[in-house]
């Protein structure tokens, strides 16, 4: 996986925890989901810029693949507490998808 890549999947991956945010919002009136969605879509963001910057590229990646993992467990540990594949599981499922091709494809190498 090359950068280009990595920053179309960061892409993606920002606009999903985006719109689950709003979902979380707008289905159950949750700000802290909308805040939470929003920041770290943000973060994500940062890390596909610094990812195209010259001397940020491998800032970028170590910030994109901890915040995958961090996310990772978040969403792994509501999903194991409500056994609800929604949003639990399939959040937990993309970022450990994105933890996992971000940390074996090395895209900043």
């Amino acid at each position: 996986m090359n950068t280009r890549d990595a920053s179309l999947l960061l892409v993606i991956y920002a606009a999903l925890l985006v719109a689950g945010g709003w979902i979380g919002f707008l289905k159950a009136k949750s700000r802290p989901s909308l805040i939470a969605g929003h920041i770290s879509g943000v973060i994500i963001l940062i890390a596909m810029a610094l990812i195209f910057s010259e001397k940020g590229v491998k800032a970028g990646c170590i910030l994109a693949t901890l915040t995958a993992l961090g996310l990772s467990i978040f969403f792994g540990k509501r999903f194991a507490k409500s056994r609800k594949f929604m949003p639990g599981g399939m959040m937990a499922c993309v970022s450990a998808v994105v933890f996992l091709l971000f940390l074996l494809a090395n895209p900043c190498t």
